[in-house]
């Protein structure tokens, strides 16, 4: 038996596509792809969704999203999506044409808010309970 016959031909090609050291966790996610549970490409596209974004762990608290184990930025997430339906396809048979223009059916985050400068804010503002005097 050879090395290649150790892993399932699906995990193989994840380890091909992202073989370089820094694409670690993203060949994580797409043998995640390769292992979902659904039996359909739908199902298992649905299960990177889950995989990839963060959702409240706790009903009805959004806060406990932070306790989600999923990637916390954005871009990690979307990379996360599509490592992982890189794998739905190799499961399933579909073609990478196919794969590649797959998006995620979450909302983007808006963008950050811009914020002012605070030591801009701080001269504008005055405290009335510092008194004037210095010690």
């Amino acid at each position: 038996m050879i090395p290649q016959q150790w892993t399932p031909p699906c995990g193989n090609q994840c380890t091909n596509k992202y073989a370089a050291l820094m694409q670690i966790p993203w060949r994580v996610f797409c043998k995640k792809g390769c292992n979902a549970d659904g039996d359909t490409w739908e199902e298992c596209l649905s299960e990177c969704d889950e995989i990839c974004y963060k959702d409240p762990v706790l009903k009805d608290q959004q806060w406990s999203a932070y306790i989600d184990r999923s990637p916390g930025s954005a871009s990690y997430s979307q990379d996360c999506f599509h490592a992982c339906v890189s794998g739905c396809g190799y499961k399933f048979d579909i073609p990478p044409e196919k794969v590649t223009e797959i998006h995620p059916n979450r909302p983007l985050p808006p963008p950050p808010a811009a914020k002012s400068d605070p030591a801009v804010d701080r001269s504008k503002k005055v405290s009335e309970d510092v008194p004037c005097t210095s010690a």
